[in-house]
């Protein structure tokens, strides 16, 4: 087996396991940010118990594919619901495991919209597609379900990634197997729990604790038949290299750097408003959060001003107080290397408009950034950072804001901001991403597809295209027997 490094939860670089006698014990910890203490620990699943839950679902996948989709579209919601009857107990949950403050709530509702959208669509949508019948022949084309659905989910928006696919998946007819991410340990639990609760037969739905060896090995042997990973480029490429000549299919969902660009003619407030929340809530871990903003440069020193105001104003501190607005960073290792692309900035003459708050403990607590004087040679506007930072550019042109946006490896979303659509349709056009905002950033709407392009990964999800991509096209092409 080969051993490789890969990057799993949004850019948690881990070792390979090197324990290749998989009986061997091994154990998941959740550090919470909050004081560095062990909030949650499990076990991973040894190989042979690994296989055993793949096989299970794949037997239990064909009765789950004969239900009328209906009755899975219903059971799928009922188990939905049963995660918002918990919420009480997740949003505590979530700031010890991830940081977010619980001023903010929890997930439920983009979880139950981006649940709810797939399951509105799911009976048109998953019908035969008639081409058309005649005295002789009958043609029409069967969305078929893959079989056996690898769903692993990071933790920056734990419950609202994982009901991306595991809702369609299910409602399509497929099992799934659900291996979230160290750093949200619990959230697999309580889906699985939810689910099983209504009626959702366990082994149809089943959260798994894997090391990263098992992982390999599952795909690589055939167990899963779609595998859907949202996380690093590292981990996306792991993903790949250990489905390489399984034709299992695999979608991702990897890195962005996501410009935000305020044309002359915005509404500055609303612009400098939004893309402001958008680079900085959640800690700015957030998959399609603003990380550089280009600026006209009519607009540019008030837009700075404006931002700068904002984030003043921010509460850095423990996510449990009710009057904090940024809780830590996930990880002490995510806020070290969000501070050295800063500090590698500054150095080369950026200028850093926020002094270090008094919160700022130099681990997980970190002061939000914003940066002037950035270019596209820093790391700050190329690399990830996935956290509080962002900088600012002035641009003059819609083409040079263009050429700028595009100078990424990355493309997930843009956003726009002008009062004029066919402009914004014109720069849109031209620009490399999976998704065009105007007046508007940092949102999933379920009824759009959600992808991206060069290294933020291919496939997609939601939508109807999300159900394309976890079923297979049959085709039946029938020929009557006349007399």
């Amino acid at each position: 087996m080969t051993e490789y490094f890969w990057q799993d939860e949004e850019g948690a670089e881990q070792a390979p396991d090197r324990e290749k006698e998989y009986g061997m014990s091994q154990t998941l910890k959740c550090i919470s940010p909050i004081d560095g203490s062990v909030y949650a620990e499990r076990p991973v699943l040894t190989l042979d118990a690994a296989k055993s839950a793949a096989a299970r679902a794949r037997t239990a996948q064909k009765a789950w594919a004969a239900r009328p989709v209906q009755e899975r579209v219903d059971l799928v919601m009922a188990g939905v619901a049963a995660v918002g009857a918990m919420n009480d107990e997740i949003v505590p949950e979530l700031a010890h495991m991830m940081g977010r403050p619980t001023r903010y709530g929890g997930e439920f509702g983009g979880f139950n919209e981006r649940a709810g959208h797939m399951a509105s669509i799911a009976v048109e949508t998953l019908a035969d597609i008639e081409v058309s019948e005649d005295a002789t022949f009958k043609r029409y084309i069967k969305r078929i379900p893959h079989g056996v659905v690898f769903v692993v989910a990071p933790w920056n928006y734990p419950f609202m990634t994982a009901i991306n696919t595991v809702a369609p998946a299910l409602i399509a007819g497929n099992t799934v197997l659900l291996k979230h991410a160290t750093q949200t340990l619990l959230v697999g639990e309580r889906m699985a729990r939810a689910f099983h609760s209504v009626g959702i037969p366990e082994d149809v739905f089943q959260n798994v604790f894997l090391s990263h060896d098992v992982t390999n090995d599952l795909i690589a042997g055939n167990a899963f038949d779609f595998v859907n990973f949202t996380g690093s480029v590292g981990g996306g490429q792991a993903m790949e290299r250990a489905a390489a000549g399984t034709f299992t299919g695999v979608g991702t969902e990897l890195g962005g750097k996501d410009p935000g660009y305020v044309m002359e003619d915005a509404d500055l407030d609303a612009a400098v408003d939004t893309l402001v929340d958008g680079a900085m809530f959640n800690a700015g871990q957030c998959c399609c959060g603003i990380e550089r903003i280009y600026v006209h440069e009519s607009l540019y020193d008030a837009f700075v001003e404006k931002a700068v105001a904002i984030v003043n104003g921010y509460k850095l501190g423990n996510p449990m107080d009710a009057e904090t607005t940024m809780g830590p960073m996930a990880n002490v290792r995510f806020a070290q290397e969000v501070r050295a692309q800063i500090a590698e900035a500054v150095a080369d003459g950026a200028i850093a408009h926020i002094e270090t708050m008094a919160q700022d403990d130099g681990g997980a607590y970190l002061t939000p950034q914003i940066l002037t004087n950035v270019t596209h040679e820093m790391r700050v506007m190329r690399d990830e950072s996935f956290g509080p930072v962002v900088g600012i550019m002035k641009v003059s042109s819609d083409e040079e804001a263009i050429a700028l946006m595009n100078d990424s490896e990355f493309g997930l979303t843009a956003s726009l901001w002008t009062l004029d659509l066919d402009r914004a349709t014109r720069v849109g056009d031209e620009l490399e991403t999976g998704t065009v905002f105007m007046n508007r950033a940092d949102y999933l709407d379920p009824g759009l597809c959600w992808t991206g392009c060069k290294n933020t990964g291919r496939g997609g999800g939601l939508s109807v295209i999300g159900f394309h991509n976890l079923t297979r096209p049959k085709s039946y092409h029938l020929k009557k027997v006349t007399s």
